[in-house]
């Protein structure tokens, strides 16, 4: 079992209890009961920390208070006090101190956790909290230790770099935060026993294989078998995994997409 050593990351002040809330869990199910997420279900108690994605108070200063582990999400939260006295949760880059300031404005610094539009960002850089469309709210690049690199500016688009090594473009009037985001060593993190899967709240994972013919396609067979067919699938028969190409051909995004991710080992 690995573990990150907290005390040398986080600030050590309490949660913001105005910024907190209860959240009911479904453990996977839907509005009718019916598990739509496999693997979900139990797990440790917890309040639920109202993050701020939106970023809608423009061209106010704000500091950093404190620096807050989120136990619903990988990166790490903190506590930002505006000029005007407002307090909100947001997620903080790596490097940044308790006490360090930054600033939401179009007209932004390229500063370690400033917020502009990516038409404003220099070709090369590294930033995180992207939106796809301008104030709807950051969607991309958001988790422990991800960031996109800018990597061209062209006819009112940004062409982004995700961690996925997908090239897509982005209207050059949405927002990001320049940096990467917090808590890099998460990826290393060995949970060591069933037990900690099971606090966090993730139940055993069962190998298709191991099923019958009526529960999975690889299922059935004497002993060890092979699945039967070339490709791998999912419990439902569709394609799965190992360099399988499972995207729509007929998505909606796929006319920002610049370059397809790469797939397999060689990724």
């Amino acid at each position: 079992m690995t573990r990150i050593e907290y005390k040398k990351l986080l600030s050590g002040h309490k949660p913001e209890k105005s910024l907190l809330r209860g959240r009911k869990r479904m453990g996977g199910r839907n509005s009718q009961g019916r598990i739509t997420v496999r693997h979900q279900g139990g797990g440790h108690k917890k309040r639920y920390r109202t993050v701020d994605f939106k970023y809608d108070k423009k061209n106010i200063p704000a500091r950093i208070t404190s620096i807050e582990y989120d136990p619903y999400r990988s990166a790490f939260i903190g506590l930002a006090v505006y000029k005007d006295g407002e307090k909100r949760y947001v997620v903080v880059p790596q490097r940044v101190q308790v006490g360090d300031t930054f600033l939401v404005s179009d007209q932004a610094p390229i500063k370690l956790g400033n917020r502009t539009v990516l038409g404003a960002v220099p070709v090369g850089t590294f930033v995180y909290n992207i939106e796809l469309k301008p104030n709807a709210g950051a969607a991309l690049a958001r988790s422990a230790g991800n960031y996109a690199e800018v990597v061209a500016q062209d006819a009112g688009y940004t062409h982004i770099k995700m961690p996925s090594t997908e090239v897509r473009r982005v209207i050059s009037t949405a927002w990001a935060s320049i940096g990467e985001v917090s808590n890099e060593e998460h990826r290393l993190v060995n949970y060591g026993k069933a037990g900690k899967s099971r606090w966090m709240g993730i139940r055993p994972t069962v190998r298709g294989t191991v099923m019958n013919p009526v529960d999975h396609p690889h299922g059935g067979g004497e002993g060890k078998s092979g699945r039967g067919h070339r490709r791998q699938r999912t419990m439902w028969g569709k394609p799965s995994g190992k360099g399988q190409k499972t995207r729509r051909p007929k998505k909606y995004s796929n006319v920002f997409i610049v370059t397809r991710r790469r797939v397999g080992k060689r990724k």
